[in-house]
């Protein structure tokens, strides 16, 4: 879906409007930590001690544990898997904050995404209409919708928990609704709710079961409804159609429920519908998704990679002590009968652009979840997801499958068919024992088929297609998708940088951490006397260099600039690798009790740093007297001069500090 940049004025007042304490505290329990600083658990991995700490006046957050940090909107994005347009209409929403989109400078516009006000509209809309039809439900008229949920095992506690709801058969039933809540023809045209007739705008969905469709932190997008009447010659099941806020290649029915479950057991099962979905989460099997009127597309992929944290560049074939992979596994479900065959094999296309590990569960009666748990109960329904089998492998068997390999002109023909199947298996020490494995189900000598899936690698590698390496969604370093938007790199830790008996990498990174924390708290003049190159640790000159390059540490020091203000300033020129330094830097517990103890802690760490800076001065400018020769006058004598007021400088700052 195109998207539009935000204006970055908007971008700025999300972050300062944003409450930072607030946002976190609804995931996480805060304490006071010291001055200005709060800390938790941290909420992105498992730990008994907390080392989760937020700084609510610099809207910054950083774990000591696992390295992640950033602003207001970075939680909101790694916390509800959000992307960074959708983490910044969250938080505007919330805090009622009007953003403007802007044309993106490839002259492209913002495509199809709505301003923010027409999107909110829309979503009220399909909030009220959500509302409507679960109250629907419970009428006579929507008898045969209770039957059918009753006979696939739902009872009235199941169709809350997933807003099923009723649309009576009148033409304008919710039409009427709407527009008494004051929404236009033109809203609900929009909206998808309505179509649009020779007479008017009338009710698309009539005499039908509705399940809501919505996007990942909730919101109602959509819905798709059921047909239930035999005097409705509609389709079996018809969905919103492409809207402003709808697009079906970017929505998964249930991921809203699901999210959660997914990033942490690093599992998502992929069955085929709305019931599914439901039978599935009730017997439970918490991770289940389904995608809505279409095929599961390399969209959907980014959406499950994006929760799944599925960015390991690993094969992902390990295994945990449960059989499970660690990068992560991706189940699909299909029907046992050709149409899920054919469903499999395109999956299968899909397989290469996950790093975590592909599986299908086909129910040999040919059953569908929903079906299995009416018939079997809830266990059998979980029993399929265990009894997954590799998605190469079922590729592999459903290829086959399809000849007669009792001829010799089956096998060949199955052979041409399998051996690229085997070629594209990510992991290459795994091809070797597939390949045997295949020359035993076709009857087949062993090194012909070898043969025969070297000959399809090297095809895929000419093709520029590398077996082994899953195809990325997101290429490093292209133009993120918005303003502020950036790709992910590895995290750098001041734990890499500067060992913890290295007394005078603390004393640096102290300094750096009190000019972020409370500049306003240091001497002007001591700060602008600082080198170029104060820095001993090279990681902490990075971080000082682009410090510099921001051009305004002077202003926060004498208070004209909000410390806050000036960290966005350093982060907005940061490079990606020492971003993440300057984020955990500026986050770091400082050993003052009070404000006054503080004010003491800055002025002792910024007069070591300067005598730092000042004796190695000294010691260059010395070595490089011992290497002139005296003979050289002008030069030595020089030297002597500059060496004199360094050795000033330096008893000038021990008597300041007396």
């Amino acid at each position: 879906m195109a998207q539009g940049l935000i204006n970055r004025d908007d971008i700025n007042l999300v972050r300062e409007r944003s409450r930072l304490d607030e946002v976190v505290a609804e995931h996480v329990t805060l304490r006071t930590a010291g001055i200005g600083s709060m800390k938790g658990l941290c909420p992105f991995h498992d730990e008994k001690t907390p080392s989760f700490n937020i700084r609510p006046q610099l809207g910054q957050w950083h774990c000591f544990g696992c390295g992640e940090g950033g602003d207001v909107i970075s939680f909101v994005q790694k916390i509800n898997h959000l992307s960074f347009v959708e983490a910044v209409e969250l938080l505007a929403g919330r805090y009622g904050i009007q953003l403007r989109y802007e044309e993106s400078s490839s002259g492209g516009g913002r495509g199809d995404r709505p301003d923010f006000g027409t999107r909110r509209r829309l979503l009220d809309a399909h909030a009220i209409a959500e509302e409507y039809y679960c109250e629907q439900l419970a009428g006579p008229a929507a008898e045969v919708g209770r039957r059918f949920l009753t006979e696939r095992g739902f009872d009235r506690e199941a169709a809350e928990r997933f807003g099923v709801g009723f649309a009576p058969e009148g033409w304008d039933s919710l039409t009427s609704v709407l527009r008494g809540r004051g929404f236009t023809e033109q809203e609900l045209v929009a909206s998808g709710l309505v179509s649009q007739g020779q007479r008017g705008v009338y009710d698309r969905f009539r005499g039908r079961l509705v399940w809501p469709i919505r996007d990942i932190t909730g919101n109602t997008i959509g819905f798709g409804a059921r047909r239930l009447l035999e005097s409705d010659k509609g389709p079996k099941y018809l969905n919103t159609p492409e809207s402003p806020i709808y697009h079906k290649s970017n929505v998964l029915y249930g991921l809203d429920l699901a999210r959660k479950e997914i990033s942490r057991q690093r599992r998502v099962v992929v069955v085929e519908g709305y019931t599914d979905v439901m039978a599935a989460h009730l017997a439970g099997v918490t991770t289940a998704v389904a995608s809505c009127g279409t095929a599961f597309g390399a969209d959907h992929v980014k959406i499950v990679r994006r929760v799944m944290g599925d960015s390991n560049p690993s094969s992902g074939l390990q295994l945990n002590a449960d059989g499970r992979g660690l990068s992560g596994e991706v189940v699909f479900t299909f029907d046992g009968d050709a149409a899920g065959q054919k469903a499999a094999l395109r999956a299968f296309d899909e397989d290469q652009k996950f790093v975590a590990q592909t599986y299908v569960a086909v129910e040999p009666e040919g059953m569908d979840p929903c079906e299995l748990r009416i018939a079997r109960g809830d266990q059998a329904v979980v029993d399929l997801i265990e009894a997954r089998k590799p998605m190469f492998e079922f590729a592999i068997r459903s290829a086959i499958s399809q000849v007669d390999l009792d001829t010799v002109e089956g096998q060949v023909s199955a052979l041409r068919m399998a051996a690229p199947v085997v070629a594209r298996i990510r992991d290459r020490a795994m091809r070797p024992e597939y390949a045997r494995r295949l020359s035993g189900w076709l009857g087949m000598d062993e090194r012909t088929v070898l043969r025969a899936v070297h000959d399809a690698s090297r095809s895929e590698e000419r093709a520029g297609r590398h077996a082994d390496e899953p195809l990325s969604t997101e290429r490093p370093g292209t133009p993120a998708a918005s303003a502020g938007e950036q790709p992910a790199v590895p995290v750098a830790r001041l734990a890499d940088a500067v060992g913890p008996r290295d007394p005078v990498g603390q004393v640096e990174t102290q300094s750096l951490a009190v000019m972020m924390q409370t500049p306003h708290l240091l001497d002007t003049e001591t700060v602008a006397a600082l080198p170029d190159d104060a820095f001993h640790v090279p990681a902490l000159q990075s971080v000082w260099d682009v410090m510099l390059a921001a051009g305004t540490l002077l202003d926060a020091t004498e208070g004209t600039l909000h410390p806050a203000r000036y960290l966005e300033q350093v982060l907005e020129i940061a490079g990606e690798t020492v971003r993440p330094l300057i984020v955990e830097i500026a986050n770091l517990d400082l050993p003052a009790r009070d404000e006054e103890g503080l004010q003491r802690l800055a002025n002792s760490l910024l007069a070591r740093l300067s005598e730092l800076s000042i004796t190695r001065e000294y010691s260059v400018l010395k070595q490089r007297l011992q290497r002139t020769d005296p003979s050289d006058g002008e030069r030595y004598q020089e030297i002597l001069g500059r060496l004199a007021q360094v050795q000033e400088k330096r008893r000038a700052l021990r008597q300041s500090v007396e």
